[in-house]
C-alpha cells in the first residue's frame, strides 16, 4: 500500500481512497494482500478505492501488459537534493497507525520484506508530488525523508539495485519497502512478489566522491563515449498527443532540447525527457522544473 500526497493530519476512513493499494506477484494478482475472512479476496483498501470516485482506473494492482525490457534500466544516480516540499510531514497517520518521518537518512539500514507496485499506480502522483513511473528505479518507504537514495540487496540471491525513494508505503503487514516494477525485475522478485532484503541509505556526496573517477572520465575518454549524456525524464505518458503537448511546454520552460521516446510494445509509453544536458545545465533544468507543478524529474544517463 502506498500513500499519495500525505498531509500532516489524521486520515479519516472516507479519505482512504487517497492511499494506494497492494503489491503484485506471479500471475498478476494481488500478492500477500488477502486476509482470512476478507471475502472476495480484496483488502479493505481495495474496496474503498474501487467503491466509486476512486482516483485509480484499476481496482487492484497488476503487472504491466507487454512491458518493455527493463533488465538494463540503470540504477538511480545519487545526487544531493533538498527535501521534497511534499510528503515530509514529521508525523502522519494511516489506518490508525502513526508514522514518524526521520530527520535524516544518514547511517540508516534495515532488513525485512520488500514488495513491489505496478500498473495501477503508474502515471499517478507519488507522495512527494512526482509522477510514479514503474519503469524507473524508485521506491516507497514509510519513514525515510523524501527523497532518499538507498541500496537494496535481495538476500536470497545477492542482487543489488540503487533506487530513489520518492513515495510513502508500504502499509501492508511486515513490508519495509515497496519497489518499482523495474527495480523488482532487477532483483528477480517479480514471480514471488516479495523478497527478503537489506536496505542501506546512501549519502549522495560520499557516493559521488567515491565514484568521481568513473563519473568524470578524462577528456580523451569523455570524447569517445556517450555516458556523459544526461537526460531529465519529466513523465512517461500513454498518449502520444499528451506527450507532444508536454514536450512543447517543457521546452518553453527550460529553453533546452526536449525529446519524446516511444517504448516498444502494443501498450506504448511516451517518455518526455529534457536533454542531453551537461554540467551546470543539469541542475539549472532541475530547478526550473521543480518550480512548476511538474515536480522533480528523474535523472537518466545514457
Amino acid at each position: 500500500m502506498h500513500a499519495r500526497s500525505l498531509m500532516p493530519i489524521l486520515w479519516l476512513l472516507p479519505f482512504a481512497a487517497l492511499l494506494s493499494g497492494c503489491s503484485v506477484g506471479g500471475g498478476g494478482g494481488v500478492f500477500g494482500a488477502h486476509s482470512p475472512g476478507s471475502g472476495g479476496g480484496y483488502t479493505l483498501q481495495d474496496k474503498i478505492v474501487s467503491s466509486g470516485g476512486g482516483r485509480y482506473t484499476q481496482r487492484i494492482d497488476s503487472k504491466p501488459v507487454n512491458p518493455p525490457d527493463v533488465s538494463r534500466v540503470p540504477d538511480a544516480v545519487p545526487i544531493p537534493e533538498p527535501k521534497s516540499r511534499g510528503g515530509n510531514a514529521p508525523i502522519y497517520v494511516v489506518f490508525g497507525q502513526t508514522y514518524r518521518v526521520m530527520e535524516s537518512s544518514r547511517g540508516f539500514t534495515q532488513t525485512g520484506i520488500a514488495s513491489w507496485y505496478g500498473s495501477k499506480f503508474h502515471g499517478h502522483q507519488t507522495s512527494n508530488g512526482e509522477i510514479y513511473d514503474m519503469y524507473a528505479m524508485t521506491a516507497a518507504h514509510t519513514r525515510l525523508p523524501l527523497p532518499t537514495y538507498v541500496r537494496v540487496t535481495n538476500l536470497d540471491n545477492n542482487r543489488q539495485v540503487i533506487v530513489r525513494v520518492n513515495d510513502r508505503g508500504p502499509f501492508v503487514g511486515n513490508r519495509v519497502i515497496d519497489l518499482s516494477y523495474a527495480a523488482a525485475h532487477r532483483l528477480d522478485m517479480l514471480k514471488t512478489g516479495t523478497a527478503r532484503v537489506r536496505i542501506e541509505a546512501i549519502d549522495p556526496v560520499q557516493w559521488q566522491a567515491q565514484n568521481k573517477r568513473r563519473s568524470n572520465p578524462s577528456p580523451v575518454m569523455a570524447s569517445t563515449r556517450q555516458a556523459d549524456n544526461v537526460f531529465l525524464q519529466v513523465a512517461a505518458l500513454g498518449n502520444a498527443q499528451a506527450a507532444q503537448r508536454l514536450q512543447q511546454r517543457v521546452q518553453d520552460l527550460t529553453q533546452a532540447p526536449v525529446r519524446v521516446l516511444q517504448d516498444s510494445g502494443s501498450s506504448s509509453l511516451y517518455r518526455v525527457q529534457v536533454g542531453p544536458l551537461q554540467g551546470a545545465s543539469v541542475q539549472t533544468a532541475i530547478q526550473q522544473l521543480e518550480a512548476t507543478d511538474l515536480g522533480r524529474p528523474i535523472l537518466v544517463r545514457q
